[in-house]
């Protein structure tokens, strides 16, 4: 105890210098472990994925502009009448009629029909005698611009012997009594077989019946080129057409005065 009460003020120093010694040996681990919180705090913040925003509404700056794009037309021609006056054309009965598209002219043309022109070829009869087998072809063609060319024309032939529509390139069976003749066509060269039983057909054209409502006018059996030189004339509202193409879903005129050409379309059943 005299000890201490002599020495207190040299113990209590020692003790506070064994303090400082382990504080100063304990600061770099402080700062070490204040360093690594600072850096885990910085890295999950900056690494941390942020909530997705929500989407724009631009509905409205669409509709605004949509609005603003969209042309607005104004129809000065074919419903407004203030300063267009609607033409009215007088029928030879004395009735009116209104003109407007569809309904006079080459464009209130109708098709009641369409049928196809036909090229058929027939074997008609086959006969014998000391020079070999001869062959009666029928050939008939619709699609010919000449009526007297379209009767069917009955030619004899023999084995590679060359006609004006055909030539016989093939004699299957006996040849006095042939299953099946192989012709070769003089207009396409193309290969066709016939028989007694079988005939050839091909289309090769069509005709119309045409009818014009407005002035009650009818016109049967149209063929391309109708209308002109040496065939019915084709009038309408005192214009002259002629028929310059015909297939299976149209017929096309052709106005003489200006060759100004319409499709008349056929709509079956109207």
């Amino acid at each position: 105890m005299e000890f201490l009460k002599k020495h207190y003020e040299k113990v209590l120093l020692g003790v506070v210098l064994v303090g400082l010694t382990v504080g100063a040996a304990s600061l770099p681990l402080m700062i070490s472990g204040e360093r690594q919180r600072e850096i885990d705090t910085t890295t999950g913040i900056i690494s941390r994925t942020p909530k997705p925003l929500d989407p724009v509404n631009l509905k409205s700056t669409d509709d605004v502009v949509a609005r603003a794009n969209a042309r607005q037309a104004l129809d000065l021609t074919s419903s407004n009448r203030v300063f267009n006056s609607m033409p009215w054309q007088k029928r030879q009965d004395g009735s009116l009629l209104k003109v407007q598209p569809g309904n006079t002219g080459p464009e209130a043309m109708t098709i009641l029909k369409i049928s196809p022109l036909m090229t058929r070829i027939t074997l008609d009869a086959v006969s014998s005698s000391e020079t070999g087998a001869r062959y009666v072809i029928g050939v008939e063609r619709e699609a010919a611009a000449q009526p007297a060319n379209r009767r069917k024309k009955q030619t004899s032939a023999t084995l590679n012997q060359k006609t004006e529509s055909f030539t016989i390139r093939e004699v299957k069976g006996a040849p006095e009594n042939p299953t099946e003749l192989i012709l070769e066509l003089a207009d396409s060269n193309e290969r066709i077989s016939v028989s007694r039983e079988k005939r050839f057909e091909r289309e090769d054209g069509y005709m119309a019946d045409l009818r014009y409502e407005p002035e009650k006018k009818n016109w049967s059996g149209v063929r391309n080129g109708a209308g002109g030189p040496g065939t019915q004339p084709i009038v309408i509202e005192g214009e002259s057409y002629i028929v310059v193409a015909i297939n299976k879903s149209e017929v096309v005129l052709s106005a003489k005065s200006n060759n100004k050409k319409t499709v008349v379309p056929f709509k079956p059943g109207i």
